[in-house]
């Protein structure tokens, strides 16, 4: 087994936090999980969308396609013909020209300013009493229109104000002509009737403006606002197509008016599938038990650890909805979307989304099933056919395969790429069945996947994060990160307390070794183990690797003391871990790195130091509190510790000294019932002893002695 496998190959149980609750061994609550699942499938099954073939926008129909049902659509072009048909009748709306206006009011101020004229006519005026009377005219003119009768008649129908429309045959653009002076009289009657003003004012400025020619000019912001006023009364056209109606013939050009019926038929064939009847519900349900009971099945049988952890079940389950419902608010998007995006995004790829995340979260086998299964579901569910189906499963699967070997969070985008480039060839391969591998469509479908994948990539950054911290799992990501020596703790370890660091250091390459022997997770322990002993940085100077020669502060203390000070480091690392965020299983190691043994040397010299024999005396004042290991990595964990700490003290180190060693170790501790709660078996605890060895052998190996080097250089 290579090294990358048994990376992987580490149960479930191990990445999650192993401390158990109401939580975690309620019956209830793993049937509520169950239960949710089975409502996920069921609305997944139920409240399927109908597949229909699908038509791309200004292509050309590959075959013809016919309604399956009665149905009624948006018709759009019927619309537009209405609306046109209403405003058809529409003439042309006219005004005064606005510079004629202005220049007029300039040339009546001119003639009073310059001359005497008006003055002999209106001997009461004076020039602010005229300007008043010139700006409420010329504000109130600039609203007069002209348009023929058809036209104003049609405005009154419309219930479109039509106060200051004056009706005018024969008029275009441009005309100049004198206007009747009834129609002055009707305006100065409308302007001054709110902002009164002397009538011979008002009759002055009246004549003024008849006695003049004035040129039309066409209103286009208003014609087209009330064009706009008109057609919005229209209502939406549906045109009916009966069960059997051609909707398109092969080889015509796929227009919006086509995609709308498709759409339309679509929702109609969803209405008529009774989804209420106690019969079609009965049947999802039975479909949606049956996927729950298999997989039920499969898990139990094959993975117990997960199925007997409402933790980790829960997390699976979480897993496997995520693309359940990202598909139905795919299918309800498709359904009632008018936009051409939904001609390119033809095949949806989900599952490799909870594929990766279940990958590295759970571990590689139980995410190609989760793959597959899902897979299925939603191919009961139309949201995939054939193509998406294959889709869906080549992607998840070669996402998997190279999620494994996962260092860096970044890499995802690599693993993303690697499943696009296996979703091109099942693209091309499906294009080569339909004669269509040089149609612009297979530029869409390589686009969709595209746009997916990447997708993909984004969420599982964003999504990975949120699961660790939720369900406080451990992914060789995460690992990979604690790893890093520029970790506060392990920097403030290397600085306060080298001694222990360096020990971290070698029991982590023992630990790694012996896990990789077995197939357990070596990079776990590896890591785990440069934070066992954290919290010897309380009393650093307490511990034998930090004393560097200084005097030994026990021999200042009693055997009890000194057995609490040692015995502290577990409390203390726990405490420490606690509050530098660490994860739970590292926590674990720490608590179990030692399990309930005994301090052995303390103890010792306790008893000696009463008159006592062994077994007698409160042994519990020199014993770890535990718990004992509870996994295999654990176990190799605490014999790699004291191995690598008790071969400090052979005067002579080499394979025979070091087996003899390790064999004292291991009988101690199974003496000890250390290793009763933890599922190593007897040839897996042989591998590791012969590894452990093998390991310090080769790191502690003597070089050769080379002949000092003559300095005259002969």
């Amino acid at each position: 087994m290579s090294s990358d496998e048994v990376k992987r190959s580490l149960g479930p149980n191990l990445l999650l936090p192993r401390s158990s609750g109401y939580f975690d061994e309620s019956l209830p609550i793993k049937w509520g999980i169950g239960t949710l699942f089975v409502l996920a499938l069921f609305l997944s099954l139920h409240f399927r969308e109908v597949r229909v073939d699908s038509l791309e926008l200004d292509t050309l129909a590959k075959k013809y396609v016919v309604a399956q049902t009665d149905f009624e659509f948006s018709d759009h072009d019927a619309t537009k013909l209405q609306r046109l048909e209403a405003v058809r009748d529409l003439g042309k709306i006219y005004r005064l020209s606005e510079r004629e206006i202005r220049q007029r009011i300039r040339d009546i101020e001119n003639e009073h300013s310059e001359n005497g004229e008006l003055k002999k006519m209106l001997p009461e005026a004076s020039l602010g009493e005229l300007h008043f009377t010139l700006d409420t005219f010329q504000r109130g003119i600039r609203n007069l229109h002209f348009t023929d009768q058809k036209t104003l008649e049609m405005l009154k129908k419309h219930n479109i104000e039509t106060d200051q429309f004056e009706p005018l045959e024969g008029v275009q653009g441009g005309t100049v002509l004198f206007l009747p002076t009834y129609i002055w009289e009707q305006e100065a009657d409308t302007i001054f009737k709110e902002h009164p003003v002397p009538k011979p004012f008002r009759d002055f400025v009246v004549s003024q403006f008849s006695k003049h020619s004035w040129q039309l000019e066409e209103d286009t912001a208003l014609m087209r606002k009330i064009r706009y006023e008109i057609e919005s009364e229209v209502k939406e056209q549906f045109t009916t197509v009966g069960a059997g109606d051609r909707i398109i013939d092969q080889g015509e050009r796929v227009m919006p008016r086509h995609v709308a019926m498709l759409q339309a038929m679509k929702r109609a064939l969803n209405e008529n599938r009774n989804l209420w009847s106690p019969a079609t519900i009965l049947g999802s349900l039975i479909l949606a038990g049956l996927i729950t009971f298999i997989a039920g099945q499969f898990i139990r049988t094959n993975y117990p650890k997960v199925f007997a952890s409402n933790r980790q079940l829960f997390l699976l389950v979480t897993l496997a909805i995520i693309p359940l419902l990202f598909s139905r608010v795919f299918d309800l998007w498709q359904l009632n979307t008018d936009s051409r995006l939904h001609d390119w995004l033809l095949y949806p790829l989900f599952v490799p989304l909870a594929a990766i995340l279940t990958c590295y979260l759970m571990g590689p086998k139980i995410a190609a099933f989760s793959a597959v299964l899902i897979t299925v579901a939603l191919t009961i569910s139309e949201t995939l056919d054939l193509q998406g189906m294959l889709l869906n499963i080549v992607a998840s699967l070669i996402a998997i395969l190279e999620s494994r070997s996962l260092k860096n969070r970044k890499e995802i985008f690599g693993v993303a790429f690697k499943a696009f480039l296996g979703c091109i060839w099942v693209i091309i391969a499906f294009h080569l069945y339909q004669n269509t591998v040089f149609d612009i469509t297979i530029l869409g479908d390589l686009l969709s996947a595209f746009v997916f994948l990447l997708g993909t990539a984004l969420l599982v950054l964003g999504l990975l994060p949120l699961f660790e911290s939720t369900f406080n799992v451990v992914t060789d990501v995460t690992l990979m990160e604690y790893l890093d020596p520029s970790h506060p703790l392990l920097r403030r370890l290397s600085m306060e307390a080298p001694g222990t660091y360096q020990h971290s250091l070698v029991v982590g390459t023992l630990a790694e070794a012996a896990a990789l022997s077995i197939g357990a997770n070596g990079l776990f322990c590896r890591v785990a183990t440069l934070y066992h002993d954290i919290g010897k940085m309380v009393m650093p100077h307490y511990f034998t690797e930090n004393q560097m020669g200084e005097v030994n502060v026990h021999k200042l203390l009693t055997p009890v003391e000194s057995a609490q000070a040692i015995i502290s480091h577990v409390t203390e690392g726990v405490a420490m871990a606690r509050k530098a965020g660490l994860p739970e299983p590292f926590i674990d190691i720490i608590k179990e790195h030692h399990g309930t043994s005994l301090v052995w040397y303390f103890y010792k010299g306790y008893i000696d130091q009463m008159g006592l024999e062994v077994g007698e005396g409160d042994t519990s004042l020199f014993r770890y509190a535990g718990p004992k290991p509870q996994s295999k990595e654990a176990a190799i964990i605490m014999l790699a510790d004291a191995f690598e700490a008790a071969s400090r003290s052979l005067d002579v180190m080499n394979e025979d000294t070091l087996t003899a060693l390790m064999d004292q170790i291991v009988e101690s501790k199974d003496r000890d019932h250390q290793f009763d709660e933890c599922p190593i078996s007897f040839e897996e605890m042989a591998k590791v002893k012969k590894t452990l060895v093998q390991t310090l052998v080769a790191a502690s190996h003597v070089r050769i002695k080379y002949p000092k080097e003559d300095p005259s250089g002969s």
